[in-house]
């Protein structure tokens, strides 16, 4: 008994033990998997709701043809509210994943409580504008009266040959970093 388990079970004992671990892995696996797959359903309603309420989010951002005349509503939010328009500039669009954002420096004059029906007009607005980089100072010249600088952003969902020249640009861009990180790492 003593020469059988020194010539065969001593030699496979590693061997077994790496058995051991590697089944408590695939166990421990078998039961992440199973966890899943007993929650799918729930896991796929989540889906359709994340859905849902993406394509209600996706319904609130304007197509190409819709922009300028939420650019308009805009302006006139401000005009309606009792502000003077100093600055009205629509800058570049930022190309995103499935969207684009259009920053638009804007300046305005007027009261407090103008700049605050302007916001109010803003947030109420049926198209996603959001305001940045908020800046109240004084007017030069008036005791009451205050300028407002800030960069209001809309955003527009980007159609398919858009999306698709997106994802075309960003290959370009991996393929390029690549290419330079294999250089640098050759240098």
């Amino acid at each position: 008994l003593l020469f059988s388990w020194l010539f065969v079970y001593k030699d496979k004992q590693p061997e077994l033990e790496q058995k051991q671990v590697e089944e408590q892995q695939l166990r421990s696996t078998f039961r992440e998997k199973h966890l899943k797959a007993v929650n799918l359903e729930i896991y796929e309603q989540q889906l359709k709701d994340i859905e849902r309420s993406f394509g209600a989010l996706l319904r609130q951002l304007p197509g190409k043809t819709e922009v300028p005349s939420l650019l308009v509503d805009i302006s006139q939010t401000g005009l309606a509210a009792g502000l003077e328009e100093k600055l009205f500039q629509p800058a570049n669009e930022e190309k995103k994943d499935f969207y684009a954002e259009l920053p638009i420096k804007i300046r305005l004059s007027g009261s407090y409580h103008e700049f605050g029906e302007f916001v109010s007009g803003i947030a109420a607005l049926p198209r996603i504008v959001t305001l940045h980089q908020i800046e109240i100072k004084p007017d030069k010249g008036t005791y009451d009266q205050l300028t407002l600088d800030l960069v209001a952003r809309t955003y527009r969902y980007l159609d398919d040959e858009e999306i698709a020249a997106v994802e075309g640009e960003r290959r370009k861009k991996d393929k390029k970093s690549k290419k330079r990180g294999a250089a640098a790492a050759e240098g």
